[in-house]
């Protein structure tokens, strides 16, 4: 397929809602051409209408990272309608209720780690293939971590464990992709402020078991870091970032 030159393609999960959203409208103000995937195809249309309205360009498509037939099924979309892929920013992610260890069902193990994990790893593996094989060669991979990936919550043996194994994941691929000039990277993010963490305004629990209200950051100030991963050259790489509430109990003892 022929492209122009000046095309620039990324892809952004979860990008309906929360971070995703905001990192997507951040791309497309940037000049990116942005695929959008998440479940609901409805806040995805949204984001891609508002676009259109715009003057931008973005694709909605209806993805569940967690199955490897609807993983591929994007990629190849985004391989046929635009010919290529310049940058990922894997988004997509839960979590589980926050319960002692011994009372949390495995079916909630099972949804974290195969949404966190394994859709992580479906849409890395498939952005490599692709960056590996188109022309020019290379692209980049931004995956969204956690401080979860360097210190836990309390109760929250199942996110912990799947940022850890993002971190491993972005490691892996940073190593990996060097000859193919793709770069990997993860920004590591602390109480950014969605619909999903507003609850932490209110109280959340702390290491010594007391409920404290906590600092949150503007959403927008993650997605100003993706912005900035991805304006380097191929060239340079960040490979971990965070992003988090100055004042949040995360530096030091809890």
């Amino acid at each position: 397929m022929t492209t122009p030159d000046s095309l620039r393609v990324a892809l952004v999960t979860g990008a309906g809602s929360g971070i995703g959203r905001a990192v997507a409208n951040s791309l497309l103000a940037d000049g990116f051409t942005v695929v959008l995937a998440g479940r609901r195809l409805e806040p995805l249309q949204a984001v891609a209408d508002e676009a259109k309205a715009n003057g931008q360009q973005a694709l909605a498509v209806s993805t569940d990272v967690t199955d490897p037939a609807s993983v591929d099924a994007l990629f190849a979309t985004i391989e046929a309608t635009y010919g290529r892929l310049d940058l990922v920013f894997n988004n997509a992610g839960i979590n589980a209720p926050a319960v002692p260890v011994d009372e949390l069902d495995l079916s909630h193990w099972m949804n974290v780690i195969n949404t966190n994990v394994t859709g992580v790893f479906l849409c890395a593996r498939a952005a490599f293939g692709l960056m590996r094989r188109q022309v020019p060669q290379g692209g980049r991979i931004i995956n969204n971590g956690s401080i979860s990936a360097h210190t836990p919550r309390p109760f929250t043996a199942p996110y912990t464990a799947s940022k850890h194994a993002v971190a491993g994941i972005t490691k892996s691929l940073a190593l990996d992709g060097r000859e193919y000039s793709i770069a990997c990277s993860q920004i590591d993010i602390g109480n950014a402020l969605t619909d999903l963490s507003v609850r932490m305004t209110k109280g959340v629990r702390q290491a010594n078991g007391t409920i404290a209200v906590e600092p949150m950051v503007d959403v927008q100030h993650v997605a100003d870091a993706v912005r900035y991963v991805a304006s380097l050259p191929l060239s340079a790489n960040v490979l971990n970032m965070t992003v988090m509430a100055t004042n949040m109990p995360f530096v030091g003892r809890g």
